[in-house]
């Protein structure tokens, strides 16, 4: 096991995941941060990861330019090496992809700041990822479940990305 840190990364490391997967192409709290996107947090209170804040930079994101994602988040318990997320991207009711994603290795290969076993706590984690310019014009929703080495739920997200063009 690597050393330690936090499973909001999970959420980073999946939308980070989830923005470069775009590229393949030709957000029971509801945070509408702008009109051109918004999470919410669809897991239970007694989750082991629970998300409070979700930012970024620029707001709105824009295609082929750096974004900027900062997590906050709370380890309800300890984060092992076998954690997944299962990342699923929709053009409206269309799925558009479908991954599994291992926690600890996104975080290992991304050299995030917070790394396996996450340890109980408070964190607040920051990623830089490059969004393709080829993303299509169109509005995204993209699920996160996250599950533990366990196969327990661990954290559950919905985001909503608008990529239309505004007028």
């Amino acid at each position: 096991m690597l050393r330690s840190a936090l499973v909001a990364l999970l959420c980073l490391s999946s939308i980070a995941s989830a923005a470069s997967l775009l590229s393949q192409l030709p957000f029971t709290t509801s945070n509408e941060l702008s009109d051109k996107w918004s999470w919410t947090d669809c897991g239970l209170e007694t989750d082991p990861v629970r998300i409070q804040n979700i930012e970024i930079s620029p707001d709105p994101p824009i295609p082929g330019k750096a974004l900027t994602v900062t997590v906050t988040g709370t380890a309800n318990e300890v984060i092992e090496w076998g954690a997944k997320a299962d990342v699923t991207v929709k053009l409206g009711l269309i799925k558009l992809l479908t991954k599994t994603f291992d926690v600890c290795e996104e975080a290992e290969k991304a050299n995030a700041t917070v790394q396996c076993p996450v340890e109980k706590g408070q964190y607040v984690v920051e990623q830089t990822v490059d969004l393709p310019k080829e993303i299509p014009q169109a509005k995204f929703k993209i699920h996160v479940s996250g599950y533990t080495v366990d196969d327990e739920d661990m954290m559950c997200m919905d985001l909503d990305i608008n990529f239309m063009k505004t007028f």
